[in-house]
């Protein structure tokens, strides 16, 4: 319990810091682009109500999850097949450094004229930005699975399905969640450009229409509600994160105190 709470100490204490100096630099402030910490707090209350957190923020959130999950599908399973035969490595990787050099913003209009301005779009504009570093953390981790190990799992007959869950995925899983983990970053990024492009509602067209309106308080307020989506999105994924890689930072663990 009293490491729970030192964590949480740590991790509360930055974010505290810079709320306080916020606070301090912007006391004072009479720039309309810049309202004091104290007027966006107090708009907080106004702005995100109940019927505003269902009609923006769970879109947002739904859409996020939607593009999340096919792109951590669709990168695992190609990461799988490309990692694992040198020959399809060789085939596959220039078209896919094609690709992962495009901007997934750059592919909106694109994404627009063939998935139309509904949530098709946006939540495919999500999972062509997750969908790389997913996928190439998954190639490098399948690549990187022990060959004594694969080996010894050939020797004792494990083959198909129970290879590739039990060796190979269990092998590459702690590079598949730093790609994991890099993508809901990106995710989050592209739930709110998608958003700003023909929606009718969302955390980013919510931002939009704050800022058209010049109701900038407002607007700071939504910008809060991001960082904070974000913080809660970041400590579930580590929960997730430690009970799936619990075997690998235990191992970790034992290594260091050996040492």
């Amino acid at each position: 319990m009293r490491g729970v709470l030192l964590r949480l100490c740590c991790a509360l204490a930055l974010p505290a810091v810079l709320l306080a100096l916020w606070w301090a630099a912007s006391d004072g402030s009479t720039n309309v682009y810049w309202p004091p910490l104290r007027t966006i707090l107090g708009a907080f209350p106004d702005v995100w109500t109940g019927e505003r957190l269902r009609g923006d923020v769970v879109p947002s959130v739904l859409r996020l999850a939607a593009g999340y999950a096919l792109a951590s599908a669709v990168g695992v399973a190609l990461g799988t097949v490309v990692g694992s035969s040198r020959r399809v490595r060789a085939v596959c990787e220039p078209v896919l450094e094609f690709w992962r050099a495009v901007p997934p913003p750059v592919l909106v209009p694109v994404i627009m004229l063939f998935a139309g301005i509904g949530d098709t779009m946006k939540i495919v504009v999500i999972a062509a930005g997750c969908v790389w570093p997913i996928l190439l953390n998954t190639v490098e981790g399948v690549r990187a699975v022990d060959p004594v190990l694969a080996e010894t799992a050939r020797s004792y007959g494990i083959t198909g399905a129970a290879r590739l869950k039990d060796v190979v995925l269990r092998s590459a899983s702690p590079q598949i969640f730093a790609g994991l983990r890099q993508a809901l970053s990106i995710g989050i990024i592209l739930m709110v450009i998608s958003e700003m492009f023909a929606a009718s509602n969302g955390l980013g067209f919510t931002i939009v229409q704050f800022q058209r309106s010049f109701a900038l308080p407002e607007m700071w307020t939504g910008i809060l509600v991001l960082g904070l989506l974000g913080f809660v999105l970041s400590v579930l994924f580590q929960l997730v994160e430690r009970r799936v890689l619990g075997w690998y930072h235990g191992l970790r663990a034992a290594t260091r105190r050996s040492r």
